[in-house]
């Protein structure tokens, strides 16, 4: 696969945007793990090769479990994962699909139960900003060093 066009190039303040929303993901209060595993799924979602290695091996560095990175693709199926784990996952599921049925009641109703609002809002933005993430690799063929 030949890289295309070079965003962060070609447009550095769309960059400096996009990293802005990174730090404040990364102050909100919301574990670092479970922001990879939202990164990891909706990359799984999207097929973004380049966002998948990035991401695994940042959670590996900060210290999950090879064993539930190789689970996320089935997470519903794994007992490897807990209720807020599950109810973040099944909203990046629904949200990075958004266009078959919105974030279904039932979603909502497990992120009630295990977030507070604020949290429910910032994992909404991290969805939100690793399908951006995944959209700029993906469109631009984007490659990771093997």
């Amino acid at each position: 696969m030949k890289e295309r066009i070079n965003v962060q190039q070609l447009e550095p303040n769309s960059y400096k945007a996009m990293i802005g929303l990174e730090n404040y993901l990364h102050s909100s209060g919301l574990s670092r793990l479970l922001i990879e595993l939202i990164k990891i799924r909706a990359s799984q979602i999207n097929g973004c090769a380049y966002c998948l290695d990035m991401h695994t091996k940042d959670a590996m560095a900060n210290g999950e479990e090879p064993r539930r990175l190789f689970a996320i693709s089935a997470w519903w199926e794994s007992p490897l994962f807990n209720e807020k784990e599950r109810a973040a996952l099944k909203m990046t599921d629904e949200i990075t699909r958004i266009s078959e049925q919105g974030l279904s009641d039932e979603a909502y109703t497990l992120a009630k139960e295990n977030f507070t609002d604020n949290e429910i809002a910032q994992i909404i933005i991290a969805i939100g900003v690793i399908n951006v993430w995944n959209r700029i690799a993906v469109a631009t063929h984007m490659v990771f060093e093997g």
